[in-house]
């Protein structure tokens, strides 16, 4: 087997992994609160991660660190993100909540042209544009349109899944600074880390005893998230950035499916649509950066970045 075909296969991998995360966040977001939701995700995350750096043979060397702020910060804006996303999951079907999360690598344009300075042409605007629109379709089955007034939780749900998307983009930004000196292993594990020391900040708002059922499904979400991120990273060594990147999408497939045979949700039509088009923006916008040049530079970031 090709790198490229064993880099596809990992990324596809992931997705599977992060589709059955979400699955099990959604089951217990009725029972469990987001913050302590938070706690399990990031704690038991790290199990993975750890066990690839040891398999690797770089613990604890790639721990190192020259920039303990950095990443305390990027911890901070990660966490936050993590948390509304985890939030618009318990209010959302899971569909829906996807549909506005890939609206995160258009605001992550938008942020490398305000604090990267990165030059962002007419093209990558007008795909924003046209992404954002899509953004706005799905964001209407939420709200209810303009004749019939908010649907009281989807409306927050809808809120925190696109702050989610915002905060996560920002935080894509501080990772692609951390690149620069810091391994990979370092931006997941301190991230993780400190996910699951911040996550206690929420104590105060109502935390639970989780029944056997659900500590076990908060146990294997935190390591269905390491694992993808562990299955994403090795994509991104063996298989080229502009290969990689568009597999992300593929997520949406295996969420429709689960959360059909799951929960018997369907996506809507209006749905389906909106995130048609926030898909062909993603896409063409990650077909440009290929043309640019930046995509690897922005690789190298994702393969360290924390999908929620």
């Amino acid at each position: 087997m090709s790198p490229t075909a064993a880099g596809v296969l990992f990324k596809l991998a992931s997705t599977i992994a992060f589709a059955f995360m979400l699955t099990l966040i959604k089951l217990v977001s009725g029972r469990v609160p987001s913050g302590e939701v938070l706690f399990f995700r990031s704690f038991f995350g790290i199990i993975p991660v750890l066990v690839y750096l040891v398999a690797l043979g770089v613990f604890p060397a790639s721990l190192r660190t020259a920039k303990p702020l950095g990443h305390v910060r990027r911890s901070v804006v990660g966490t936050v993100s993590m948390f509304c996303w985890f939030t618009a999951v318990a209010y959302l079907p899971l569909p829906d909540a996807t549909a506005i999360s890939y609206s995160g690598p258009l605001f992550g344009v938008c942020c490398a042209a305000l604090v990267l300075h990165e030059r962002v042409r007419a093209f990558r605007w007008a795909a924003v544009g046209i992404g954002f629109l899509g953004v706005m379709i799905v964001l209407s089955e939420q709200i209810g349109g303009f004749d019939t007034g908010l649907h009281g939780g989807r409306a927050i749900g809808a809120a925190c899944a696109l702050a989610s998307a915002v905060l996560g983009a920002i935080a894509a930004v501080t990772v692609r600074e951390l690149t620069a000196t810091e391994t990979t292993g370092a931006i997941v594990f301190y991230f993780l880390a400190c996910g699951s020391v911040f996550s206690f900040v929420t104590l105060p708002f109502g935390w639970v005893i989780p029944s056997f059922a659900d500590a076990i499904m908060l146990i294997f979400a935190g390591l269905f998230g390491g694992i993808g991120q562990v299955l994403m990273t090795q994509s991104y060594r063996l298989a080229e950035a502009s290969v990689i990147a568009p597999l992300d999408y593929i997520n949406m497939v295996w969420i429709v499916i689960l959360s059909y045979l799951v929960f018997g949700d369907v996506p809507t039509a209006i749905v389906l649509a909106g995130s048609l088009v926030v898909i062909a923006s993603g896409v063409f916008v990650v077909w440009r950066e290929r043309r640019l040049g930046i995509l690897e530079a922005k690789a190298k970031a994702k393969s360290a970045d924390t999908p929620t």
